[in-house]
């Protein structure tokens, strides 16, 4: 896959193609049943398949104010786009001079301009241009052919939604979180050295930041983590969360990795909650929590086996 951080001297060859927009946070089935319509239409006419999207999330610039939200931070969605097959990933800067552009100005200078598409796909509720008011009408009568996804739900009903996505992660539904995802949520950052405190007490615990990525709901989950440069996934026990006990302000990952004990300090990890086991608690005193901590290992073991 083929990525485009800007449009200055924007190659030719990537030029002609089914082109799909949209910010695709979570790169969930909805996203990917777009991508599959798009690659047919794209095998069909000889074409290949291009995706912009717009880096930070357009919600980021507008509420800068709001907690994290983000399913997939830039490089997660990246790697998950690479995985559906796209030849060309157009990342656009959203900064407030973009944002402030007109429908028409969109429309003319990114896309007659630069990407000059064959033919553009996008979701039912997609709108671009100052005050969102660029549509799919708006598309169609600049002589673009245009393809309208219409919502998607499952068998059962619910939407593939970015908002649903993240309502289920917020409420600890792993389960639900993953069946409209159509993979396995997970958290990935760099471990860096927490307060020491797991590793008193006979828990050492990789630690990391979740920054732009969402708060799931707080509290202890069975998880699998993946230590860079290794292929497997290690069982773990997680806390998400701020810890009752000792106050951290900022809500963080921290995973204790069964029959492990290496040091991983700068590398990547790749956290997968399975299952929520509890919420967080604060106990009367350090014997309680480590008494805690040994039922929840146990109850994850079971879990992960």
């Amino acid at each position: 896959m083929d990525i485009f951080n800007s449009l200055i001297n924007y190659p030719s060859k990537a030029r002609d193609t089914v082109l799909v927009i949209g910010n695709f946070d979570g790169v969930h089935r909805g996203h990917r049943e777009i991508f599959e319509t798009a690659r047919k239409l794209a095998d069909q006419n000889g074409k290949k398949l291009a995706v912009l999207t717009f880096e930070p999330h357009p919600r980021r610039l507008f509420r800068a104010d709001d907690p994290p939200f983000r399913i997939t931070p830039e490089h997660v969605k990246n790697r998950l786009l690479e995985s559906c097959e796209i030849d060309h990933l157009i990342t656009l800067d959203f900064n407030w001079d973009f944002a402030s552009q007109s429908a028409d100005d969109f429309i003319q200078t990114i896309l007659k301009q630069a990407l000059q598409p064959f033919h553009i796909m996008i979701g039912y509720d997609f709108h671009f241009g100052q005050l969102r008011k660029g549509n799919a009408q708006s598309l169609i009568d600049a002589g673009f052919d245009v393809t309208v996804i219409d919502q998607i739900t499952a068998d059962n009903g619910d939407v593939y939604s970015s908002s649903n996505i993240r309502t289920a992660l917020r409420h600890g539904d792993i389960a639900k979180a993953n069946t409209l995802l159509g993979w396995d949520w997970e958290i990935e950052g760099i471990v860096v050295q927490g307060d020491q405190r797991g590793r008193e007490i006979g828990y050492p615990t990789a630690n990391v930041h979740l920054d732009e990525t969402l708060h799931p709901a707080y509290g202890i989950y069975a998880t699998y983590v993946q230590v860079e440069g290794e292929e497997i996934w290690r069982p773990s026990a997680t806390n998400i969360g701020i810890r009752p006990m000792f106050e951290v302000e900022i809500g963080q990952v921290e995973s204790y990795i069964f029959d492990f004990d290496r040091d991983i300090y700068g590398k990547s990890l790749r956290i997968k909650p399975v299952q929520r086991l509890r919420g967080e608690a604060k106990f009367d005193s350090l014997e309680a929590l480590i008494t805690q901590i040994e039922q929840d290992c146990d109850q994850a073991r079971k879990i992960l086996a």
